[in-house]
């Protein structure tokens, strides 16, 4: 699936649940890598990444997550200078690891 509808279709999911959801980086419309932030009033709980094995088969990782401001927003800028085609995306709804695992197993 082109990352820019599995974007579309996450937003329009969280939204739909009445939470909100944020395209933070725009990457590539077809194949750009994507980051997923999950936050629940606001506080950081976990951050996946889109990640290919060797067979070409699309998987979701967790990744270390920073609690520190000044750490996280270092970190995703080190991801959008060695990938300007990255999306970026922050989810802020209740239990948003839950729902970004079950909305990005569909995908």
């Amino acid at each position: 699936m082109p990352a820019h509808l599995l974007v579309s279709a996450l937003v329009r999911r969280v939204q739909a649940a009445g939470g909100f959801a944020y395209v933070l980086q725009r990457g590539d419309a077809d194949a750009g890598a994507i980051l997923v932030e999950c936050s629940d009033r606001g506080q950081r709980q976990m951050l996946l990444e889109q990640a290919r094995d060797m067979a070409g088969r699309v998987y979701w990782r967790e990744m270390p997550l920073h609690q520190d401001e000044a750490a996280h927003a270092e970190m995703l800028a080190k991801r959008r200078r060695a990938d300007p085609d990255i999306w970026i995306i922050e989810l802020d709804i209740a239990d948003a690891g839950r729902f970004a695992a079950e909305i990005l197993s569909d995908a």
